[in-house]
């Protein structure tokens, strides 16, 4: 009987014997690690509710009321249709597409240019790399003082060279057709340095290997640029586009600073009509003006972002 009952004894102690043990060891490790990346998107996540989930929950609500610091009543749908019959919206809107499209437009030509002359071997390229890059890291308003200076009818520094070559000066701020691409040209040359190095990575991140089979088979500089570096830099291209645009759609500081939307509503863009009503104390108005922004940005950048990324050049 004496071998049954080890037997029996060793059977029932499988569960609990260093080999269990080690086991369950293993398995509580394995659980561990399998947690443990997830421990780092918490920090973000909870950053990203409490900055951008809630505070865009509060503004949609806050879009269906008319509300003070102290007070808000629920109006429903009023604030949007208040919205829709502004009367200078179109002209907004309008300015606003025009503006995305063209600050965009020539930061990505001038950046993928500026890109590939400060990645050729060119003396100081370094310290150029800087200068187009300072005008970033100004600041908006300043910028935007600046320039209105600059560009100041008769007196500013624009008008002054122009008259020692003999061309008379402009209200480059005050003229309705040339105000609102005044501040987009402004616009680019403060945001193109942030375009030029993305594009000098995406162009330093090309292997060399593909340059050296252009020069064999006899290519000069023209077919490295057009058959090597273009479509190669097509995700920089991607990242340019889609941040410019939507900074072009959302697009503020700089207008305000410069015309406040003038002369009249010629130069207004939609943030600058949020600004007024918010400025007039329509502070539920301008909420779903903002809400209305939102939506507007969001339903122009899916199906881009879409577009590019099925034509972007697969790693």
């Amino acid at each position: 009987m004496e071998p049954d009952t080890a037997n029996t004894g060793s059977r029932h102690g499988a569960g609990s014997g260093p080999r269990a043990e080690r086991r369950r060891a293993r398995s509580a490790r394995n659980r561990s690690a399998a947690a443990y990346p997830y421990a780092f998107y918490l920090p973000a996540g909870i950053v990203y509710v409490v900055i951008f989930l809630v505070p865009t929950a509060m503004a949609f609500y806050f879009s269906l009321t008319r509300w003070t610091l102290f007070d808000s009543t629920f109006v429903g749908l009023d604030n949007f249709r208040d919205f829709f019959a502004e009367q200078n919206l179109r002209v907004g809107f309008q300015n606003t597409f025009v503006y995305a499209v063209v600050t965009s437009g020539l930061k990505v030509v001038l950046g993928l240019l500026l890109g590939v002359l400060l990645t050729s071997r060119l003396r100081l390229r370094g310290f150029l790399r800087s200068v187009v890059f300072f005008p970033v890291l100004v600041s908006t308003v300043a910028v935007g003082i600046t320039f209105s200076v600059l560009l100041k009818p008769d007196t500013g520094l624009v008008d002054r060279t122009l008259a020692l070559v003999g061309v008379s000066g402009h209200d480059w701020l005050g003229d309705a057709s040339t105000a609102l691409l005044s501040v987009a040209l402004v616009d680019v040359w403060k945001g193109v340095g942030l375009a030029t190095v993305i594009y000098i990575a995406g162009i330093l991140s090309i292997p060399p290997d593909y340059y050296q089979a252009v020069a064999v088979d006899g290519g000069n500089a023209w077919h490295r640029f057009r058959h090597i570096t273009l479509p190669l830099s097509r995700p920089a291209t991607y990242s340019v586009i889609i941040l410019s645009f939507i900074g072009g759609l959302r697009s503020f500081d700089l207008i305000w600073t410069m015309t406040r939307g003038g002369p009249g509503f010629t130069s207004d863009v939609i943030a600058s009509i949020i600004y007024k009503q918010y400025q007039a104390g329509f502070y539920g108005l301008s909420t779903a003006g903002n809400v209305i922004l939102f939506v507007v940005v969001t339903a122009v950048v899916l199906p881009l972002t879409w577009f590019l990324g099925r034509r972007e050049v697969p790693s």
